[in-house]
């Protein structure tokens, strides 16, 4: 890659549809549903991340090396079989895991810790039409070119679509199989659900493929052979009012001893006073003397003495430029440059 090219290859895009999208390099949407359930790195094995709940029923493996990158089961315990299983292979976008981890945590978070019928180890539907509703509500079609068996739904675009094979012969066979993109192993994603996978998890997976909601990736990141199927666009500043960003508490402090000497002093303040006072913060024009800033604390530099400190700051005199002494010391209240009461009255000099 030549050097000129690279920022146009590293610009971020709006893909759709976004079930061509790819992973992006990354899991995070998918693991983003679950972030507070405990995270166990498995270091260099196939697993190299697994997340569970904190029982441990439901379990997300990440297989960074692997053509299914991603595993998610569920079980009665955590110690007995999956009874059900989800994997998403190295070109599924993590967008449409997310669907599925959305679901199971909220799933989770409404079950009882001791309920053996959790939503998410529910029976599933003996419709198989209630796990992709998503789907035909979006406009998606039967194909009747399906095996004798097997149902298949297509998009509109041709280029995504659902599987659905009713020829059970065991617990754990691949029944429920959503897909997107040409035939190939770099091109083609595929989530895959086994038996005993409950109806409302297939649905919560299938609805985020039949959003139009195009998603984020950088060019280089992007399949080259699916660009005629895909539409690229920029992405641009957000809409919208400028908002200006919120002060410091130092830009409130200067701004609330420029308005307090002003309005003591009763007196302009000049360009000069202005540019004194942005180099200088800790001075207050108008009063008998000016605050001095608390020392603080630095790390030595390299070759300084650990108990070495920079020379405490020398007041103003009175002949210093802004010094004035015909002027009584104001009380500010809330300014935090100005001491606290009393605020008496000294004699002129």
């Amino acid at each position: 890659m030549h050097a000129p090219d690279a920022p146009y290859f590293y610009q971020e895009v709006l893909v759709s549809p976004m079930y061509l999208a790819g992973t992006g390099g990354a899991g995070d949407a998918g693991f983003a549903p679950v972030a507070h359930w405990p995270h166990h790195a498995l270091g260099d094995t196939p697993c190299q991340l697994l997340v569970t709940s904190p029982d441990h029923r439901i379990r997300i493996g990440w297989f960074g090396d692997d053509f299914e990158l991603w595993k998610i089961n569920a079980s009665e315990d955590a110690l007995s079989a999956p009874r059900w299983t989800a994997t998403f292979n190295h070109v599924t976008p993590p967008e449409i895991v997310a669907g599925l981890t959305t679901s199971l945590a909220r799933n989770y978070a409404e079950a009882d810790a001791y309920d053996d019928n959790a939503p998410f180890l529910a029976a599933p539907s003996l419709y198989w039409a209630d796990a992709v509703r998503p789907l035909t509500d979006a406009g998606w079609t039967r194909d009747g070119g399906a095996e004798r068996g097997t149902v298949e739904i297509v998009a509109p675009d041709g280029q995504a679509g659902v599987l659905i094979d009713n020829r059970l012969s065991g617990w754990d066979e691949k029944t429920v199989t959503l897909w997107a993109g040409p035939p190939g192993w770099g091109t083609r994603a595929e989530a895959v659900f086994t038996a005993h996978t409950p109806s409302h998890l297939i649905a919560a997976t299938a609805a985020v493929m039949a959003d139009s909601a195009p998603v984020i990736r950088e060019r280089q990141q992007l399949d080259r052979r699916l660009e005629h199927l895909i539409t690229l666009a920029p992405v641009g500043p957000t809409a919208g009012p400028q908002v200006s960003p919120a002060p410091t508490p130092l830009d409130v402090r200067r701004t609330a001893v420029t308005q307090a000497v002003h309005r003591a002093t009763r007196a302009p303040i000049t360009a000069a006073d202005l540019r004194v006072m942005a180099a200088q913060p800790h001075r207050v024009f108008g009063t008998e003397r000016a605050e001095q800033p608390r020392a603080r604390r630095r790390r030595p530099a390299p070759g300084q003495l650990a108990g070495a400190t920079t020379p405490p700051l020398t007041p103003p005199s009175r002949a210093s430029p802004g010094y004035r002494t015909n002027r009584k010391r104001p009380c500010v209240k809330g300014v935090p440059s100005c001491p606290p009461p009393p605020c008496s009255t000294r004699p002129q000099p």
